[in-house]
């Protein structure tokens, strides 16, 4: 009997979560009154004149009022019609429609970067208005300044650099980073995202250029999580790069010499860490596009001492996650079945071993949570590399792989070997899901798409999960055209749905980390936790799974739209403070301290969290000498 409890108990938080929206609304009625910490404050500045206009913290533009202008000294140095937000927004969205052809820089340079270009410019001028129109925007705009465009931009950025934003580090400033960090103007900074540039997306060592993905990530962060965009800082850190067109190209903005490696790479990161956290005690650190032999050392060197995590490793196991149970959910089948699952991973670096062990983990705590059971559990997976399945027989495996190589008994009885394909495996296996983060664009083959028709599931879940775009294993069109329309898609990159004839709809579900890593960050930040633990990312990741409803989940549905990306960051930073207080692990945000959280229901926790994610809207100035 208390095996069967501990079986149910997963299922349970998760059928817990499915009805937790409809508990709130019932139970705001008599919820508390919190104050909006991120509300309409004037705010003190201690510069006039040009100077305020030319500051993209505090400008407002055209939107200044006559008192303003009176009062910072700006009266005459703008037109002199005063705009609302909203005229501003219309005025900036016609301009660049119109703007759209004329920004390409060349033929060879696409619409997406020349409207990144246009959004970019509109970032160093205004920053409200620029997060404004990027919220009201978001499905059309988060695949501008994220995944995809976000690649294209890094592998352009020498060239597209025209002003600094964030903060680099290098190998070259060894011993001066803790005073380097006293060179950022902010004195707070709430989340930082940091990377090397060395495997951004799927693209490879982008070196310094890749500190494209940092701004994007926190793009999101602000736009999501409602993090203030005066307390982000995007960080490079610059080790050199073993990309030898980088190596050679005279206009590259990097150091041009091979990375560093052992020691004197951990070195660099050890400083970096100590100098961020002893300016800034309560950041949180997400790293980012690490390559995988870095990404799990470190995750493992810092996770218990800082307050950090990494998105690629853990951030893409909780959305995996969280459409692996939505899977089940669309076969029709009870969630205490997912252990049952026959999984077949394409793709053993970070992010794919992070998936791995995430979903390892998810099953043995449905089986009970023994020795007995995560093992078990392993026997879900088949795992296939560059060089094919991954077995006991192969020499070298990578360490983190090991536990997840089959044994040689096992697949002889399958009929497989050593290194058999990607379409072997598929073929013998029948697996109800096919996950892909091999960064291989078209892996997915029609030889591997016709072998999973095989498939024991009523309904196999196609997972192609690399970004961007052209790293995707395959397209939902390739998919839809070959298995039918019993099929669950999702994907990494946006794409659109599939039109089937008939009335019938391929949905077309973003598997994309935005999702979870905006609510993880946000719940960390409000929660106070002293790290982010396992509990916290399989909150988030259960949240994201509960939110879709049985309606939508039967109609292949797995992932929300991406238009509800607010409300949905919103519910999972809720369910990462809830866990974090649960875990003793929350010290408390602001006046909120660890024992007024720990006071707080589902409802007052939602609407602490609510009333602390800062909104778009421009601020009273009051200028003050410094």
């Amino acid at each position: 009997m208390a095996n069967f409890s501990n079986q149910m108990r997963l299922s349970s938080t998760l059928l817990r979560r499915l009805h937790q929206r409809v508990a709130a609304a019932v139970n705001s009625s008599s919820s508390r009154n919190f104050t909006t910490t991120e509300g309409h404050r004037p705010t003190i500045v201690h510069k006039r004149s040009l100077d305020i206009l030319h500051d993209p913290w505090f400008n407002k533009g055209t939107a200044f009022s006559f008192t303003e202008r009176d009062r910072l000294h700006i009266r005459g140095l703008l037109p002199p019609n005063v705009m609302s937000f909203e005229q501003q927004i219309a005025r900036f969205m016609a301009d660049l429609k119109r703007l759209e052809v004329q920004a390409r820089d060349g033929p060879s340079d696409p619409y997406v970067l020349a409207k990144w270009r246009i959004l970019n410019r509109l970032h160093d001028r205004n920053e409200t208005l620029y997060y404004k129109v990027l919220m009201e925007n978001i499905e059309e705009y988060a695949p501008i300044v994220y995944t995809p465009t976000v690649g294209l931009v890094c592998q352009k950025y020498s060239g597209l650099f025209r002003r600094p934003r964030g903060m680099y580090f290098s190998a070259e400033d060894r011993g001066e980073m803790m005073s380097m960090v006293y060179n950022w103007p902010a004195d707070q900074v709430d989340m930082i995202v940091v990377t090397d540039g060395s495997r951004i997306l799927g693209l490879g060592d982008l070196g310094v250029q890749g500190i494209g993905i940092a701004i994007g990530k926190l793009d999101l962060y602000v736009a999501a999580a409602g993090i203030n965009p005066q307390r982000v800082l995007p960080v490079m850190i610059d080790v050199g790069t073993d990309n030898e067109n980088l190596l050679k190209d005279p206009l590259y903005l990097g150091l041009q010499d091979h990375r560093l490696d052992g020691e004197e790479y951990i070195e660099v990161i050890d400083e970096f860490m100590e100098a961020v956290f002893t300016r800034w005690p309560h950041v949180i650190v997400q790293f980012e596009d690490f390559q995988s032999k870095w990404a799990f050392k470190l995750l493992q060197r810092y996770r218990n001492n800082y307050r950090m995590f990494n998105d690629d490793v853990q951030g893409t196991a909780g959305v995996a996650i969280a459409g692996l149970l939505g899977a089940v959910r669309a076969q029709g089948r009870p969630m205490i079945d997912f252990p049952k699952m026959k999984i077949v991973v394409a793709g053993a670096g970070s992010a794919g071993i992070g998936v791995l062990n995430a979903a390892r983990k998810t099953m043995a705590r449905m089986l009970g949570n023994t020795e007995i059971a995560f093992e078990s559990a392993r026997s879900q997976f088949w795992v296939v590399d560059a060089k094919g399945l991954i077995t006991e027989a192969r020499e070298n495996v990578d360490p983190d792989a090991r536990p997840f190589a089959r044994k040689i008994k096992e697949i002889e009885r399958q009929g497989l070997s050593e290194g058999a394909t990607l379409a072997e495996v598929v073929r013998e296996v029948k697996p109800d899901v096919l996950l892909g983060l091999s960064a291989c664009g078209g892996l997915f083959s029609k030889e591997v798409l016709e072998a999973l028709k095989h498939s024991t599931s009523t309904r196999p879940a196609i997972f192609p999960m690399s970004n961007p775009t052209r790293n995707a294993e395959c397209t939902p069109e390739e998919a839809f055209s070959i298995l039918g329309e019993n099929i669950i898609f999702a994907s990494g990159s946006p794409f659109k749905d599939v039109d089937l004839g008939n009335g019938h709809v391929g949905h077309c579900n973003q598997a994309n980390n935005m999702f979870l890593f905006p609510g993880i960050g946000l719940g960390t930040l409000l929660s106070g936790s002293r790290i982010v633990s396992d509990g916290m990312l399989q909150a988030a990741a259960e949240c994201l799974a509960a939110y879709i409803t049985e309606e939508e989940v039967l109609k292949g549905i797995i992932y929300p739209s991406i238009s509800r990306i607010r409300d949905i960051t919103k519910e999972v930073a809720a369910a990462v403070v809830k866990e974090a207080i649960e875990e003793d692990l929350a010290e408390g945000y602001r006046e909120m301290d660890s024992r007024e959280l720990r006071k707080l229901d589902e409802a007052q926790i939602s609407e602490f969290v609510e009333n602390n994610m800062w909104n778009p809207d421009y601020p009273t100035l009051v200028y003050k000498k410094d």
